[in-house]
């Protein structure tokens, strides 16, 4: 906890109240103990009370369950990542003792469920330690047939105590929770919270309460990068998708299936990846872009029709959750290892596009940006997020839905005549009519997989393919052009630049300030269009003397990640080398400066 101010001790002896500027809350547990629910419910109070917050979670792949942790960072300045060392550590049994303890700044509070957990003596000295039988008080709170299933929200009152929370916008969160349960539910998680609540903290001399949040332009909405895609996606104008389940696409696909009807749109199951890329370029097809979605596994089995998909120069949004790979791999932990899959899977040459969120807000206005840019260039367009951004809950200011919602709906206005594939276009862009459009000179054109004239008509040619193939690059290469150069987070020349795409850019950014404040020349670049590249780049490097790529992948035969080799492949700089990892969790801000420090030593 930072910017610890004390107050004076209140009447009765009762703790003293510091004013925090942020905290980091680990709370550890199993799977089946609903510790996903506490950090939930942690993180949305802090968005409804305009304080910011970043998420970061564990779960087991297997069915079964098992270990489990949720941290949440909430602050009332900027928040950047979930943080590297939690002040409180929440835990349930001896093993999330044990296995998180060391992950609490020097100093931090240690609450224990005491029915599970015997704390080691030699760490008493080193970290505040609060003991409290929670599982038995939570029996004890709201009946013994209850067990101790309530005990997360019990510990929800514990917190709440703790960090002097608003109960009122609690008991209303519990509330919407449990809406359309059976009455008793929702009164036992009460009885739950409130005894948690009132339940005295021995052993704590001080309690909590964060500063007073800085006044956003407007009112925040709190949600997860998988619920902000989806969302954006029906704001884009949106209407049809297909998918098949997977972890962690399946929250984006159960969202949209719910949501899609209300706008006269509808999602389809399918009954696999094959059919479910081929439902959804049908659909764009026939005259408005249409999504489809899933992780690494899936994204394999789709990329035959993704070629077709480049072919017939269709637009199709191709949403990618990217996770530890390859195979099933680690499903439910975060990697950026599908960047070569996104940019070349699929056979022949199949130019397509590549964008990749940065956050939980980039989310939703990156989701319009693809519809736009699959409708203007008729191409497909990868969104890679990964499971950081998909389960990483944030606070964000309410986009203007009346300015951003689009109507993409087909236009069937008759037309004089149509090649969609015409040669003689400077940029090489397609445009297709819906079908059922009236073609006044008789001529419709069609749609094929098969190499094509202009009309769409099949050809062995060799000069007409040649010709089309750079027609469908020339079009990506207009894109590039249009592209925003991205802005360089510090001063624009220096001795390191680190470069990040995806969930990195909030680590880089604050290592990129903890780093200049011990008066290291250090600056950032973070890289949102991959394919094409945007223009600019070549000046940017050429101002440092390191260009470091920070990925969550494997460095490869040659010591650069799949980023830095596409950077290296484009500008053949060898000041570019990469900065990776494979453990399946975020960049902690230490761990970039200690691969900065060790690589610029290096050299």
């Amino acid at each position: 906890m930072s910017d610890t101010t004390l107050t004076a001790q209140s009447n009765g002896g009762s703790p003293k109240v510091a004013k925090i500027s942020e905290a980091v809350i680990r709370i550890a547990g199993n799977s089946q103990d609903g510790i996903q629910a506490i950090g939930g419910f942690l993180a949305r109070l802090a968005g409804r009370s305009e304080q910011e917050v970043m998420t970061f979670m564990t779960i087991p792949s297997t069915i079964s369950g098992g270990p489990s942790i949720f941290q949440v960072r909430i602050g009332s300045g900027e928040v950047l990542s979930s943080g590297d060392d939690a002040d409180v550590l929440l835990c349930f049994y001896q093993h999330s003792y044990e296995e998180h303890v060391n992950s609490l700044k020097k100093g931090g509070i240690v609450l224990y469920d005491s029915d599970h957990v015997e704390p080691k003596e030699e760490l008493k000295k080193e970290f505040r330690h609060i003991g409290i039988a929670i599982s038995s008080l939570t029996v004890e709170a709201i009946g013994g047939t209850a067990k101790d299933k309530g005990k997360n929200i019990y510990s929800l009152g514990l917190v709440a105590k703790m960090f002097d929370l608003n109960v009122s916008k609690l008991e209303k969160l519990v509330g919407e929770r449990f809406t359309g349960k059976d009455p008793s539910i929702l009164n036992n998680a009460l009885a739950a919270f409130h005894a948690g609540y009132q339940h005295p903290l021995d052993g704590i001399y001080e309690t909590f309460r964060f500063a007073d949040p800085a006044k956003k332009d407007g009112h925040q909405v709190v949600m997860n990068g998988n619920e902000a895609l989806a969302y954006g996606l029906i704001a884009a104008g949106v209407r049809f998708g297909a998918g098949y389940p997977i972890t962690p696409w399946s929250d984006i696909m159960e969202l949209l299936r719910r949501e899609l009807p209300k706008y006269g749109g509808s999602f389809m199951q399918t009954e696999d990846e094959i059919a479910a890329v081929s439902m959804a370029m049908g659909a764009s097809y026939a005259g408005r872009v249409a999504v489809t979605g899933s992780s690494g596994p899936g994204i394999a089995l789709k990329t035959e029709a993704i070629g077709w998909g480049v072919m017939a120069e269709m637009p199709l949004i191709i949403v990618d959750i990217q996770r530890g790979g390859p195979s099933t791999g680690m499903p439910t932990n975060v990697e950026q290892s599908d960047l070569n899959i996104a940019l070349n899977g699929g056979h022949g040459d199949s130019p397509r596009v590549v964008i990749a969120p940065a956050n939980v807000e980039d989310c939703f206005y990156t989701a319009i940006e693809a519809v736009n840019i699959a409708r203007k260039y008729s191409v497909p367009v990868f969104i890679l997020s990964d499971q950081a951004i998909a389960t990483r809950i944030e606070a964000f200011v309410e986009p203007n839905l009346e300015k951003v919602c689009q109507d993409i709906s087909p236009d069937f206005t008759p037309i004089a005549d149509h090649k969609p594939y015409d040669l003689s276009t400077q940029d090489g862009i397609t445009h297709h009519v819906a079908p059922g459009t009236r073609i006044n000179s008789g001529k419709y054109p069609i749609a094929t997989g098969l190499e094509h004239d202009e009309m769409g008509h099949p050809t062995g040619s060799p000069k007409l393919h040649m010709a089309m193939s750079a027609k469908r690059r020339r079009k990506l290469q207009a894109l590039g052009e249009s592209l925003p150069t991205p802005k360089v987070y510090g001063p624009p020349e220096g001795n390191v630049l680190l470069v990040g795409w995806g969930s990195t850019q909030g680590p880089i950014k604050e290592a990129v300030d903890r780093a200049r404040a011990a008066g290291d020349s250090i600056s950032a670049l973070h890289i949102k269009h991959i394919n094409p590249l945007p223009p600019g780049l070549d000046n940017i490097f050429s101002g440092f003397h390191h260009i470091l790529v920070v990925e969550i992948n494997d460095e490869g035969l040659y010591g650069v990640g799949q980023l830095g080799n596409v950077l290296r492949s484009r500008f053949a700089d060898p000041k570019i080398r990469g900065i990776n990892k494979t453990d399946g969790l975020n960049w902690k801000v230490k761990e970039i400066l200690e691969a900065v420090k060790a690589k610029v030593a290096k050299k």
